[in-house]
């Protein structure tokens, strides 16, 4: 009988527990938990604490989600030696492990400050973060841009979508600042040249008319330069690997 209990109790010590909002773990603890839970589609680790999000809604959230996707995806395909993921995790530091919406990052042989580990995971900050929040409630705007700020994430975008707010923020000194629109309501990037956005246009919902506004932007010199600088910091990786 007392053999049994020791087993039983040995067996519950040994089990693994779900992964629950408002848990307080390390990295470790919340990966191996996160990996046990196959079928949860996305739990991230701010600062030590454990963010299980609800279902996602189609309005806002997937919908928003896909424009930012589609726009960064178009960017990323006539951009080589910049890599698009979405909702993949990122090893930030100790306490935190983000699954950002979508990142926009340039590759680690193109001199980017983040790479992909051998379990297939980013460690470091990728370039470009953006998060799809439903209002300036959202942990994304509070907890995480000081995450984001601290661990060197070079711009950070947050859609605000029920308060139609779309903020850029680019890291200077330490701190990040807003990115101004232009008088056309064009706001652009200066870690990626050429990615630009048609604000109105997105929080008007025509994609079609924020597609045109990046094609502008990618069609500017400035973008085929950096294509140029990335070709070559990879080509001088290759040659010296």
């Amino acid at each position: 009988m007392v053999v049994e209990k020791v087993a039983a109790d040995k067996s519950a010590a040994s089990a693994i527990l779900p992964l629950e909002s408002g848990d307080r773990l390390t990295r470790s603890e919340f990966e191996q938990r996160y990996h046990a839970m196959p079928n949860l589609k996305k739990a991230e680790l701010i600062e030590g604490v454990v963010y299980v999000p609800s279902p996602v809604r189609y309005t806002s959230h997937a919908k928003p989600h896909a424009f930012i996707v589609g726009w960064l995806i178009a960017y990323a395909a006539v951009t080589p030696g910049v890599d698009l993921g979405d909702n993949a995790t990122v090893r930030l530091d100790m306490d935190n492990e983000p699954q950002p919406d979508v990142l926009l990052r340039i590759d680690e042989q193109s001199g980017g400050q983040s790479y992909v580990t051998p379990d297939d995971y980013i460690e470091g900050s990728p370039e470009l973060i953006v998060e799809i929040a439903a209002s300036s409630a959202s942990y994304d705007v509070h907890d995480k841009l000081r995450v984001y700020r601290r661990n060197q994430v070079q711009e950070y975008l947050v859609w605000r979508v029920h308060e139609q707010r779309f903020d850029w923020w680019r890291l200077r000194d330490g701190a990040y600042v807003l990115l101004e629109a232009d008088t056309a309501g064009i706001v652009r990037s200066e870690i990626f040249p050429g990615l630009w956005l048609d604000v109105p246009a997105l929080l008007d919902g025509k994609l079609a008319d924020v597609l045109a506004a990046l094609q502008t932007g990618l069609a500017t010199p400035e973008h085929q330069a950096f294509v140029e600088r990335l070709q070559r910091l990879q080509n001088r990786q290759d040659q010296t690997s």
